[in-house]
């Protein structure tokens, strides 16, 4: 089964590979198949914005496609910047932008808990979908920790880590990402599909 990745983040496809390689016979992105689809994320959910990336690429491709929406919640910021944590730091952000706008947001509050969502759809061109939710607790640093890892990797230091996202290695983020365990968990209800059970 070939499936592709209907993202441009160069980082998050590097996970996503990393963490589903041998399970498909194929992985590449959208970029690697010829679709240069800017699909437009107007959902008010992860799951919305997820499902519509999957779809939209699996009926152009015509191919199985997995998309994930995914981002930093923080509790003393009403959940932000949640579905809008690539666009945070405003128009022609970054990652360095979007990390400042957190730090200045956060300067005196004691409350730190946060945690990184990830809902994962894959989509198939008959329709049919699977979904699966992951999440990573943890608490926003005062200033960044590591060179590894994309996003807010720098500032978010990981309760089952010990360390920030980007002071991790690889194979440790994966391991307990919430990205790695949403994927996991959408793998295992594949397998299931595929092996007849649901």
């Amino acid at each position: 089964m070939k499936l592709i990745i209907a993202s441009n983040n160069s980082g998050k496809i590097k996970e996503i590979k990393d963490i589903f390689k041998n399970k498909f016979d194929e992985i590449i992105s959208m970029k690697e198949a010829g679709c240069n689809i800017d699909v437009v994320e107007d959902g008010t959910t992860f799951f919305e914005n997820a499902f519509k990336k999957a779809r939209t690429i699996s009926e152009f491709t015509q191919s199985v496609a997995l998309s994930d929406d995914s981002g930093l919640v923080v509790d003393a910021l009403n959940g932000a910047p949640g579905i809008y944590s690539a666009r945070y730091g405003g128009e022609n952000t970054n990652d360095e932008k979007n990390i400042d706008k957190l730090l200045l947001n956060m300067k005196d509050v004691k409350n730190r808990q946060a945690r990184f969502v990830s809902c994962v759809v894959l989509y198939f061109p008959e329709g049919k979908f699977l979904s699966a939710v992951g999440t990573a607790e943890g608490e926003i640093l005062y200033e960044r920790k590591g060179e590894g890892g994309f996003g807010y990797d720098p500032v978010f230091y990981s309760y089952e880590l010990k360390k920030s996202f980007a002071e991790a290695s690889v194979e440790e983020k994966n391991k307990i990402s919430h990205r790695g365990k949403a994927l996991r968990l959408l793998y295992k209800k594949l397998k299931e599909v595929i092996n007849g059970k649901v």
